[in-house]
């Protein structure tokens, strides 16, 4: 469940507490009864593991395939379709 920090517009109580996603926003304070707001922060993000960097998705080369120049080859010819046949009519 996420935790959800609030803070009263009146008496500046401030706390965290953990509600389901389906829970509605608390309204009141506890404390003396005021208006309460939800306190919005940035969220830290850690992108770890693999997949995340550039690198990551490279194929690696071996040094000697990186020291040869490549060459074009050429594409082999298409076979020659067969002559179509006409009918004999007798």
């Amino acid at each position: 469940m996420p935790t959800y920090s609030y803070r009263c517009t009146e008496c500046e109580t401030a706390f965290d507490i953990q509600q389901a996603f389906t829970d509605d926003s608390l309204t009141v304070c506890p404390t003396c009864g005021g208006v309460l707001r939800k306190v919005f922060s940035a969220v830290g993000v850690s992108f770890s593991g693999s997949g995340f960097y550039r690198n990551d998705s490279r194929a690696s080369t071996s040094t000697s395939e990186s020291s040869t120049p490549k060459t074009p080859t050429a594409a082999p010819a298409a076979p020659a379709a067969p002559a179509a046949s006409t009918p004999t009519t007798t």
